[in-house]
């Protein structure tokens, strides 16, 4: 039976213009509303339509108080084109604000052809980037319905009193939303259609139309090659396991330019294997995957984000199923380069696959850095819920670039300890580790997957709440998809690897 992915929504267009919105043939025009010691205050554009329409009155009359993503609705009549200004509280102007101002206005404007806004222009070097990634997630909608999407984003989001000048921070402010897109709309797939080798097709895909080399080895390869955690977690499925590299080359590269290596976990779905999941705790797993999701949308973007260095992005996939041939409790699994791991839970099967990946990166690739993400323990989303991740990291440099970039991004990272005196608990009496060594969940699975990072300065995102359904701020309902923007933020400073390894 052939499964067919229904036409998909696409995200807004945004477009530049140096004029006024009162200049402008527009039917829906967005005004920023800032609080003031005293009284709100209309930024850009409000001083010729205030001259017509009593805004600030209409503030007032509505109780308006300008907290960031705060909708008024002025209706406008008249023979004109103009028929409402939305007047958007954009807070105190921190990033959050105007990432929480254009998620607000996407969802005031669904299924309009375009809309005319000043709200970046308040403060562009601040609120461009933010407002783009807000306005284009709050637009995102993955369906599956006969009828069609019950609503479509809007089309073009013309960003006035703002000139050419800003064309380069709207080109990378749009790459990594629609790259955060991606990675949601990856996410989203129903596993009926993703697979391991439906993934690698996507990849595929994308590599042609980005630029991007992309090799994929298959199960027998893996097999050939000794990836045997990869092996082992998709030997029970029907679809087998892939493993998906993607290189991205600068222009200006030479031979001493370094390379990053981003590992992700694309697990397609997950039924826990043979330590089969609760059902409401399987309803999810399609999202399992968001680690390699996440690395997939990032290598998409690098070439409009003029990343420095070289990226190779590595994603392992399988299929955690349950047959006859799944990975059974007790067996003992070699993986690349030779270091063995018992298996005592088949549920904690993430860290199986990118063991390998990370291994064959530090013998093939010698990379300056090596940053994996994955959704990988239940015990990271209980410490910091749905809408931040914790990261590991036995490089300063690179915990606080991270860190900087979680900042820029809106992405929430949140440092954690790796804990030295919790080694013990990964000792197996007949391998090299115990996959599943207990509590503390998330400081435990870094422990084991930082076996597997040969010395190279590293950092491991948990991504727990990459399989959340989140619907707040700039997120509509869905996977949140996390990860894209903090690594694209990151990737595209001047120097991503600035300290790191010294």
């Amino acid at each position: 039976m052939t499964t067919t992915l229904p036409s998909q929504v696409t995200p807004p267009i945004f477009t530049l213009n140096p004029l006024g919105p009162e200049s402008l043939d527009a039917e829906i025009i967005a005004l920023p509303v800032i609080p003031g010691e005293d009284a709100l205050v209309i930024g850009p554009g409000a001083a010729d339509l205030g001259d017509h329409h009593d805004l600030l009155g209409h503030l007032e009359f509505e109780g308006a108080t300008g907290s960031a993503g705060e909708v008024t609705t002025y209706a406008v009549t008249g023979s004109g084109t103009l028929r409402q200004i939305l007047l958007i509280g954009v807070g105190a102007q921190r990033r959050d604000d105007f990432r929480r101002a254009g998620a607000a206005l996407a969802r005031a404007v669904r299924d309009r052809s375009d809309v005319v806004t000043t709200i970046p222009a308040a403060d562009p070097e601040v609120g461009l980037e933010p407002f783009v990634a807000g306005a284009t997630l709050g637009s995102f909608l993955f369906h599956w319905r006969s009828e069609g999407a019950p609503w479509k984003p809007v089309e073009t989001i013309t960003l006035a009193d703002l000139g050419d000048d800003q064309a380069a921070a709207l080109d990378r402010a749009q790459a990594i939303a629609r790259a955060s897109w991606r990675a949601r709309f990856f996410s989203s797939v129903p596993s009926n259609l993703k697979n391991p080798a439906w993934l690698a097709e996507q990849a595929n895909t994308l590599g042609a139309e980005t630029g991007l080399k992309v090799t994929v080895w298959d199960e027998d390869q893996l097999a050939a090659e000794g990836f045997g955690g990869i092996v082992a977690v998709g030997q029970g499925s029907a679809t087998p396991p892939r493993l998906i590299r993607l290189d991205y080359t600068p222009r200006k590269a030479g031979r001493k330019t370094p390379t990053v290596v981003l590992v992700g976990k694309g697990i397609t779905f997950d039924t826990g294997g043979l330590n089969i999941k609760p059902g409401d705790g399987m309803v999810n797993m399609k999202r399992d995957m968001t680690g390699g999701a996440v690395v997939l949308a990032v290598m998409s973007a690098l070439a409009e984000i003029g990343c420095p260095v070289k990226v190779v992005g590595l994603i392992a996939s399988a299929e955690n199923a349950i047959s006859g041939s799944a990975l059974r409790p007790g067996d003992v699994i070699t993986h690349y380069g030779g270091r063995t791991s018992e298996v005592t839970n088949t549920d904690a099967e993430g860290r199986l696959v990118l063991a390998d990946a990370m291994a064959y990166a530090v013998d093939k690739l010698k990379p300056a850095a090596l940053v994996d993400i994955a959704t990988l323990t239940g015990a990271m989303r209980v410490a910091l819920g749905q809408t931040m991740a914790g990261y590991f990291a036995d490089d300063d440099a690179l915990a606080t670039l991270l860190a900087e970039a979680s900042d820029v991004s809106g992405e929430t990272l949140w440092r954690m300890p790796l804990v030295a005196d919790y080694e013990d608990k990964l000792s197996s009496k007949v391998a090299d580790a115990d996959n599943a060594p207990g509590g503390p969940g998330a400081i435990t699975a870094a422990l084991f997957v930082h076996h597997f990072t040969g010395g190279i300065p590293w950092a491991h995102i948990d991504v727990a709440c990459g399989d959340a359904y989140a619907d707040v701020h700039e997120l509509t309902p869905g996977p949140t998809g996390f990860g894209a923007r903090v690594l694209l933020s990151w990737l595209a400073s001047a120097d991503p690897l600035s300290g790191v390894g010294s």
